[in-house]
């Protein structure tokens, strides 16, 4: 099904991809979509194309369109590509970058809390899940969660978080990416060695020390990223004004435990600071749909609606 390239055009699919990189790293957006059509038209004729191989070219495919704003196309082409090969990243990002443009929030954010499930260290995908509960939260109210599509959940085989290549998993379509750092050192002696440090950092906070207690959980979470440790850490860093630092840290919980009441109340503290009321008050209506009658929690809502 070629549209008759002539003999001399005749590139493997190989060639027909790199050419399309080629073309794509230098803004070509539309001739390199067509040597990607080439190459899959070439691997469909020969019908012994690997799905990895034609997943990622419509991945390439969907990436083209993206750029030009032909969000629909990119919908189709990364859905194809997931088919192929389920839950590669590349698609997903892509996928949930064109709903967005569409203006198709909730498909975008279940695509880009699909992508975290594949490899938690993914930034554009956290950016991309905040963006989207924003825009669900303006769009839907307080009650947009229940309007979601089903988010699907994530076979282990094809989660790259650990990243330990498993003699079990011969279906995992990707080979494991290089562990986030910090992942690492998951030997027993580490997680160990991660805990004595977080008593020693909750021992500082008691002392009223929070910069050295802030020295101790940052070590500890050098060696395990735990939820108590980053909420333990923002709170030290609320005692010493660093707001920002306060609320990444809660963010990096919430990552680990969504529903988490300290990470959430414990950001809308630092939002508040930081004068992002609107952000503040959505993390303590979410904290409060998990615990109605929490006090402090409604006193802190009393403020927000009197700032």
């Amino acid at each position: 099904p070629g549209r008759g390239g002539g003999g001399a055009m005749a590139a493997s699919p190989g060639a027909l991809r790199r050419a399309g990189n080629e073309e794509f790293r230098r803004g070509q957006y539309g001739p390199a979509a067509e040597l990607y059509s080439r190459a899959l038209a070439q691997l469909e004729a020969a019908g012994d194309a690997t799905a990895e191989e034609r997943s990622v070219l419509l991945a390439n495919r969907a990436a083209c369109h993206l750029k030009d704003g032909a969000c629909n196309l990119c919908v189709a082409d990364c859905t194809s590509a997931l088919e192929l090969v389920p839950f590669g990243i590349k698609p997903l990002l892509r996928r949930a970058a064109a709903y967005e443009a569409l203006e198709r929030y909730s498909l975008a954010y279940v695509d880009y809390k699909t992508a975290l499930q594949v490899d938690c260290s993914v930034q554009a995908a956290h950016d991309g899940v905040n963006r989207m509960t924003k825009a669900l939260l303006e769009k839907d109210g307080v009650n947009w969660r229940q309007k979601l599509p089903p988010i699907p959940t994530v076979p282990v085989s094809a989660q790259t978080r650990w990243s330990i290549p498993s003699a079990q998993a011969p279906g995992a379509n990707t080979p494991p990416a290089t562990a986030p750092q910090g992942e690492r050192g998951k030997t027993p002696a580490g997680m160990e060695r991660a805990k004595t440090l977080k008593e020693e950092g909750n021992e500082f906070v008691k002392k009223g020390n929070h910069k050295k207690a802030v020295e101790k959980y940052s070590e500890s979470l050098k060696l395990n990223k735990e939820c108590a440790t980053y909420t333990n850490r923002a709170l030290c860093y609320l005692a010493l004004k660093q707001y920002k630092e306060a609320a990444q840290d809660c963010t990096e919980a919430l990552k680990l435990d969504p529903q988490n009441v300290k990470a959430l109340y414990r950001r809308a503290q630092a939002l508040k600071e930081l004068k992002d009321y609107k952000s503040s008050i959505a993390d303590i209506k979410s904290l409060l749909k998990t615990e109605p009658k929490n006090t402090a929690a409604l006193r802190l809502l009393q403020e927000l609606n009197r700032a």
